[in-house]
């Protein structure tokens, strides 16, 4: 079937406006991440270009856990992911995109099987709702890739009060 002009310009309008944040993040769209070293030292502010992949590039560099849970919003079991009992000092990068997520100073056991963490290492990596009323969660994901890494729940410790509940299979661990 061949398409006029007309046509394919119609039909990719239409498929652009049902995913309005591929629209731009295609049209060049900048993001502003905080960049840490893997010591987890503090490297500054920078614009980077949202990461965007064609689903089949997504699955050659993912797992399929990991492709499921990042790109399609899964989630894992409690208590079988690599990193929901780690207590090693260092740093959680995207599985995705290597943006620097959360630091091991943050981890607490939150006893859900998942790690929990009470802040990210840098408000600006990460995106999310504000969750209210005890255990009413809002959805985490990655500022650069818009992987998907769990929840935000508001009954995290001190000094936030906040739990962000996430897949080990999302993060990649960087020990210091």
């Amino acid at each position: 079937m061949d398409l006029t002009r007309r046509e394919f310009v119609l039909a990719a309008a239409v498929a652009a406006a049902s995913r309005p944040q591929r629209l731009l993040a295609m049209a060049g769209a900048d993001v502003l991440v905080v960049q840490f070293s893997d010591a987890g030292e503090r490297q500054g502010s920078m614009r980077v270009p949202k990461v965007i992949k064609a689903e089949a590039d997504w699955r050659k560099q993912l797992s399929p856990l990991a492709f499921h849970i990042t790109r399609e919003a899964g989630t894992e079991r409690a208590f079988t992911g690599a990193y929901w009992n780690v207590h090693d000092k260092g740093l959680f990068r995207c599985i995705c995109c290597d943006t620097a997520l959360f630091s091991s100073a943050a981890k607490f056991d939150s006893g859900t099987g998942w790690p929990s963490f009470w802040q990210p290492i840098a408000e600006e990596n990460v995106h999310h709702g504000k969750p209210s009323g005890g255990y009413t969660e809002s959805e985490v994901t990655c500022i650069r890739c818009d992987a998907h890494l769990g929840d935000l729940f508001d009954d995290g410790p001190r000094p936030t009060g906040l739990r962000y509940c996430i897949d080990s299979v999302a993060l990649r661990f960087v020990k210091s």
